[in-house]
């Protein structure tokens, strides 16, 4: 079959491939062969244009068997060739298309041999993963060393970490888990021990579909061309969120023939945690010499004066593929930077603007308040709740659903309510060797005692491996426990000691801590600890959804909150970004780090582009800063260092109607008064 020539003309009067795309599009879906570098900005048809070009490669003689879709997720994959099948015919449902991980499970089970594998092995998934790690862990008898040893789960990540983020394991020791960098080579020893187990039983993890697979490209040149050959046009979406692995496959795959064509965006390259590698998209065209590559610069989403604000975002960026989002919508309402004077009247400002909009039309799934971090919604959760505003969470589980707050809470309510026995049951398996049988036991003895805590050092308890944390936990509950006890007091007494205890149960605790200051800034709102344990408590857990759910089990709609990783490819009629201060947005540590802040640049691009119409960045003038005290916040810099800001925003205060004792009134105090007198006499 001769091979298609480069940028050949569409030959199917079924589709108008130049009527139908933009004029870059039409570029795209029809450069054929060699490398491609397609740079597609934010809302600009990504998706549109590869489905474009899988339907005018087969109509070009292309066997679609010789097609190759790698992304990110199984049904997106699956959504372009319906769409290319819809576009064309059946012929575009035999295009090879999947993730990485499901192409490279396909390729081993061929090629399994060589690299030692059955073609029967199978795939573990990660409690697999956690359980042979922890046999492993206890076979090699390192919780013995006299020093406490990171859990399976965290031993995992790390692993998992080295390989996807390709740091090596001291540098992600140093960073994550300090406390356990002298442990370095035992952890060295149990990595390889682990590797070994997993071959002996013919099992691969997760990872190990990948390295397997870029070690079968790299090291075995019959496959290597026995799949190339196969494979003769290559596509990669999303390639700017590709760790070093699947570049390493993509480039492997393309290296006889060159036919690739990679598809990302620079600016959104923000999942450098997970091992997303931005150099991959930067340096594609010194891995490809004489790379083309295009620009799609026409956004379908936003009104010009939110993508002026997101072009002013990426001006300043260090390194970048320089592009103007331009659009023919119409609307010229520019983006709000809104000052509140702190988080509480940023989450009452809100609520009161999601039910205007509300008024005026606007859904509110077409709404949603995005946030640098979680916890960073903490405040406006409850205020939502307290308005009766549905919500979904999106970006970790909702924040009074965190075990550790949940812990601070059992904690509270035993010292005021010492008959509380779900709460002594929680709170007691918190402590190493005891489980649910033993902690069922000595909460019973505590009821039975009428609250009395005496049985908690009784003799034969002391003298269990657990004795001194129960010492510890009556200790605690005496402080809090004292009548007329101010709730910040409570608070702060229950929290101090519960940071001593945390490290022995969690290995990420400084994570942790962020959400119990949280917690006690919330707390300082309140007198009464009913109050506050009321608010919190809004809906019983449901881990059976991916996204925490607050109000919306019996509603038509409701509103989204969500971190800004979570909300990629999305977009919303109206968005709220949330703290956009220094230290949150950018967290102080991306300070330290340029590679750090050039990814929160991204990120804030992303943020942004999210919106349709309406986009609000909203600045809280006073925030609790690292020593735990408030003070005067300072705008982030990714906002301030842009050039003629006050053009491209407007500027606005938000001052909160005063509050309903401090009104003075006209006298109809009385008029009202006399009103309830006439109804109370009418119904008795």
């Amino acid at each position: 079959m001769a091979q298609p020539s480069s940028k050949s003309p569409a030959n199917d009067s079924r589709i108008d491939f130049e009527g139908e795309l933009n004029a870059e599009q039409y570029s795209a879906v029809t450069s054929l062969e060699g490398p491609h570098l397609v740079i597609a900005g934010a809302g600009s048809g990504k998706t549109r244009t590869l489905v474009y070009r899988v339907a005018h490669l087969v109509l070009q003689g292309v066997h679609p068997e010789s097609i190759l879709l790698l992304t990110f997720t199984r049904r997106s994959a699956q959504e372009m060739l319906r769409r290319a099948v819809g576009l064309l015919d059946e012929r575009c449902h035999r295009v090879s298309g999947g993730t990485f991980h499901s192409f490279a499970n396909i390729t081993l089970r061929r090629y399994a041999d060589r690299l030692g594998y059955s073609n029967s092995f199978t795939i573990i998934d990660r409690a697999d993963c956690v359980d042979m790690i922890g046999i492993l862990r206890t076979e090699g008898g390192y919780e013995r060393q006299g020093r406490r040893f990171p859990r399976a789960e965290t031993l995992l990540n790390l692993f998992s970490k080295e390989i996807n983020t390709h740091r090596p394991l001291e540098e992600l020791l140093e960073a994550d888990y300090g406390q356990f960098v002298d442990d370095l080579e035992a952890i060295r020893e149990l990595r390889k021990s682990y590797a070994e187990r997993k071959r002996e039983h013919n099992v691969m993890d997760y990872d190990d579909l990948l390295v397997n697979l870029r070690d079968l490209l790299a090291e075995h040149p019959v496959a290597r061309r026995q799949l190339t050959s196969t494979y003769r046009y290559i596509m990669i979406d999303e390639y700017q969120d590709t760790n070093r692995l699947q570049a390493h496959i993509g480039a492997l795959l393309a290296a006889s023939h060159r036919n690739i064509m990679v598809v990302g965006d620079d600016a959104q390259s923000i999942y450098g945690f997970r091992g997303a590698n931005f150099r991959n998209i930067i340096d594609f065209p010194q891995i490809f010499e004489g790379c083309e590559t295009l620009l799609l610069e026409q956004n379908y989403r936003s009104t010009q004066p939110i993508l002026d604000l997101s072009n002013a975002v990426l001006e300043k960026a260090r390194e970048k593929y320089t592009k103007r989002l331009f659009t023919k919508l119409e609307g010229d309402e520019k983006p709000v930077l809104l000052r509140t004077t702190d988080e509480y009247t940023q989450a009452e400002y809100i609520c009161e603007k999601v039910l205007a909009l509300r008024e005026e039309g606007v859904s509110l799934q077409d709404i949603a308040v995005l946030c640098r971090a979680a916890w960073h919604t903490n405040s406006l959760e409850l205020e939502l709740n307290n308005r009766n505003i549905p919500f979904k969470k999106f970006g970790g589980i909702k924040f009074v659903e965190a075990a550790h707050i949940k812990d601070v809470c059992a904690l509270l309510k035993i010292g005021v309510n010492p008959l509380d026995a779900a709460a002594w049951f929680r709170i007691l398996q918190f402590f190493e060797g005891i489980g649910p049988k033993t902690a069922r036991g000595l909460a019973d003895g505590v009821v039975a005692d009428g609250g009395a805590l005496g049985s908690l050092v009784a003799p034969k308890v002391a003298k269990r491996k657990y004795g001194a944390d129960l010492a510890s936990l009556k200790g605690l509950l005496d402080k809090i426990s004292k009548p007329r006890q101010p709730l910040v007091e409570r608070l702060d007494t229950t929290l101090e000691t519960y940071q001593l205890w945390m490290p022995k149960k969690f290995d990420d605790t400084p994570r942790r801590v962020r959400d119990l200051e949280a917690l006690a800034v919330i707390a300082e709102r309140y007198s009464e600890l009913e109050e506050f344990l009321t608010d919190l408590a809004i809906d019983p857990p449901d881990f059976s959804r991916p996204a925490a759910v607050s109000g919306a089990d019996n509603e038509d709609e409701w509103m989204t909150l969500s971190t800004v990783h979570s909300a990629k490819g999305l977009e919303w009629n109206t968005v709220f970004l949330v703290q956009m201060n220094m230290g949150r947005f950018p967290g102080y540590n991306s300070l330290q780090d340029a590679d750090d802040y050039e990814e929160e640049r991204r990120l804030l691009y992303v943020a942004v582009t999210r919106a349709k119409r309406r986009l609000y960045l909203i600045k809280p003038e006073e925030q609790k800063g690292r020593g735990g005290y408030f003070e005067v916040a300072e705008l982030s810099p990714l906002i301030s260092e842009i050039d003629r800001l006050n053009q491209l925003v407007d500027d606005e205060t938000y001052a909160p109607a005063p509050e309903e004792d401090d009104w003075q009134g006209d006298g109809s105090t009385a008029a009202s008064a006399d009103q309830l007198k006439r109804i109370q006499d009418y119904f008795g």
